[in-house]
């Protein structure tokens, strides 16, 4: 009995890490992000005495954005109720690098207390005041632009649920600050809700929210209770006394042919429920389950994993049987006096280690690629472990941030050990293109991308002491890394081949369609992206859809399945092209399973027309600049997959045969 339960355990345990969808998989807390208590004041207004223990639950604000828009901005940038005297949150890099900026507000509620229209503050605009018409055209464009509040509550999103298809619901983490009624009469994205939303040519501003707080009381109840939940439904309400309004009325609409003066008050009621069945460690479960992908996702994964385990098989079949029977035969011929003349990929042997051309490029590349590799396995592993749940906010890009910075040395060594091996002797000049040339083309990116933030004013936009922050990290560790590396890659030998390189190189023969570089390179990017769209697709929904990507466990399943899938395609067309006689694999490996990349640009194309409602020139470049690094990166990344598979594929065979 006791063995079945330790399997059980161990099979649990599997599937948590594996399975980063599971719900089970869902409860996994970084450790560190401890649970907050909560108690009600006293009769005399104080707070009880119990250890550890709040009665005020705080509200905090984060960057507005929009899924038309790439730019998000401050929640100040509205001229919304803020309040200045508290100090804002730290925030950790990977925060900064997303554009999030939280910040306290107004809204403070006391544990357990009700409230019914709670005045928060009141804004008031002239139409005779210019600032004041750009502040109000400002807040007119972004209800035009559909953009969306996110606010905190005990590190918990405050969401909205409302009921979609089929009778589900879905709860949107965000809620819209208004929306807009045509000139037609058509109401345009929150404006469907209600009806009374009907005045032509009009925004109407919801400046009024009903938040819901679910507590569950632990079972030491002295110990106070936890937030599990925090909904809110967004309402307008035109008050009659700006300054003492009472949540009722008519809408609050802005017409775009108002003038005089326009007062728009910010109310807010709260109210408290007890659930016991949410637990803490759950509660972002009822967010998760309710997205309208989760579902799809779990049948398109399986479906694509299942295809693409198939065809990896069936290629290691093909090139292990094949492959087998070329080695007996070979070594067959030698053993015979009278043996034939050698024909196919052994002819090649003295050619086949030869030093490519522009070795330098392509060591840096595959040095750099390295560096790639190792920081997306070690962070999709933590991610998979939980340490990186949606909770632990811009812990991901934090973690691949440090990551690559660290890992400088690996980087240096790869390029500096197979540059060596190729015969190079610049080794100065291989050190400093590693260390700048592929990190200073994604900073040159970024950094423009970064102006064209600045210039409109979005959060997105990094400050200037984080830009030197990320300049000293890549400079003062980084690039010192990549020298050690490189200092033990030049020290050590080179690699040793198991064949002799002939001095004078043999002619190519003519080649046969598929095996002429261009449409080997082409068609070996195929059945690698064939087994990522699937959830490139989602990556790109959490990143321009702002959408919740939590299913990490899959993502390290399609992660390992694309690096088994680039090397056996790889090296399935590199046997084809050695049989032609064709011995320049080097360049040609990185390029095939590199391809990828291309594909994958290709896709975040015709995602861009197909999917997102991105309206705007800035938006436009910025999703462009932004997906040209991705590019980048996932060109060094498969590029050195294949290259190494290659590397490994060649020197097994050329060692196991009797070559002359």
């Amino acid at each position: 009995m006791r063995a079945f339960y330790n399997m059980l355990t161990l099979w649990r345990v599997l599937t948590l890490l594996l399975f980063g969808g599971l719900q089970t998989a869902l409860s996994f807390y970084l450790p560190g992000l401890a649970p907050v208590s909560f108690c009600e004041k006293n009769e005399a207004g104080k707070e009880q005495e119990v250890p550890d223990c709040r009665s005020e639950i705080e509200l905090f604000v984060n960057r507005l954005d929009s899924v038309e828009s790439v730019l998000p901005y401050e929640y100040t940038a509205f001229d919304f109720c803020s309040i200045e005297s508290e100090k804002r949150p730290s925030e950790n890099l990977g925060q900064v690098l997303f554009g999030e900026r939280i910040e306290p507000s107004p809204y403070k509620f006391e544990f357990k207390k009700k409230e019914e229209c709670k005045h928060v503050c009141t804004k008031t605009y002239d139409a005779a005041n210019n600032d004041d018409k750009v502040q109000l055209g400002f807040l007119k464009k972004g209800m035009l632009l559909n953009y969306q509040h996110h606010w905190i509550v005990d590190n918990m999103p405050v969401t909205w649920c409302y009921d979609v298809e089929d009778g589900q619901k879905f709860c949107n983490p965000g809620f819209p600050i208004g929306c807009y009624v045509t000139e037609a009469g058509r109401p345009q994205d929150a404006c469907v809700v209600n009806a009374e939303f009907n005045d032509k040519d009009t925004f109407y501003i919801f400046n009024h929210v009903d938040i819901t707080i679910y507590y569950h009381n632990v079972e030491n109840e002295a110990a106070g209770a936890r937030l599990v939940a925090a909904k809110m439904e967004p309402k307008s309400y035109k008050a009659t006394k700006a300054d003492a309004p009472d949540c009722s009325g008519p809408p609050m609409d802005l017409s775009n042919k108002f003038s005089g003066k326009l007062q728009v008050p910010y109310t807010y009621s709260v109210q408290f429920i007890e659930d016991q069945h949410i637990r803490w460690a759950s509660r972002w479960d009822y967010i998760l389950e309710s997205m309208p992908h989760t579902n799809i996702q779990w049948f398109s994964i399986m479906n694509s994993l299942v295809i693409v385990l198939f065809l990896s098989g069936m290629v290691a079949m093909i090139m292990l049987r094949t492959l087998h029977k070329d080695i007996a035969r070979y070594n067959q011929m030698d053993s015979v006096e009278d043996a034939q003349e050698e024909f196919g990929w052994k002819l090649v042997h003295g050619d086949v280690f030869r030093p490519p051309r522009k070795g330098m490029l392509l060591s840096v590349f595959l040095g750099s690629g390295t560096q790639i590799f190792i920081m997306t396995f070690v962070t999709l592993f933590f991610a998979c472990l939980g340490f990186l749940s949606p909770a632990n906010r811009g812990a991901l890009m934090t973690c691949a941030v440090v990551l690559w910075v660290l890992l400088g040395t690996p980087a240096g060594y790869v390029a500096a050990r197979l540059y060596k091996s190729f015969g190079g002797e610049k080794w100065k000049t291989n050190v400093l293109l590693t260390a700048f040339l592929c990190p200073g083309i994604v900073f040159a990116d970024f950094f423009v991308m970064n102006l064209i933030l600045w210039g409109e004013g979005s959060s997105a936009a990094m400050p200037f002491g984080t830009l030197v922050a990320i300049l000293a990290l890549w400079f003062c560790i980084s690039v010192p890394l990549t020298f050690i590396g490189a200092y033990f890659g030049f020290k050590k030998s080179g690699i040793e081949h198991p064949v002799r390189t002939n001095q004078i190189p043999r002619q190519i023969p003519e080649q046969s369609f598929y095996t002429r570089p261009l449409p080997g390179i082409v068609m070996g990017g195929i059945l690698p992206f064939g087994c990522i769209f699937i959830q490139l697709f989602f990556i790109l929904n959490s990143i321009w859809s702002h959408q919740m990507y939590y299913m990490f466990g899959f993502l390290f399943l399609v992660f390992i399945i694309l690096v088994i899938t680039c090397s056996e395609a790889t090296v399935l067309l590199c046997y084809f092209h050695l049989c032609a006689e064709d011995y320049h694999w080097q360049w040609r490996s990185f390029l095939t399973s590199g391809f990828t990349a291309v594909y994958f640009l290709v896709y975040a194309v015709h995602y861009f027309f197909s999917k997102l409602q991105i309206t705007g020139l800035a938006s436009t470049i910025l999703y462009f600049g932004y997906t040209t690094i991705m590019a980048l990166i996932f060109f060094l990344f498969t590029g050195t997959i294949g290259f190494f598979a290659c590397f490994w594929f060649v020197t097994k065979i050329y060692s196991v045969v009797k070559v002359d």
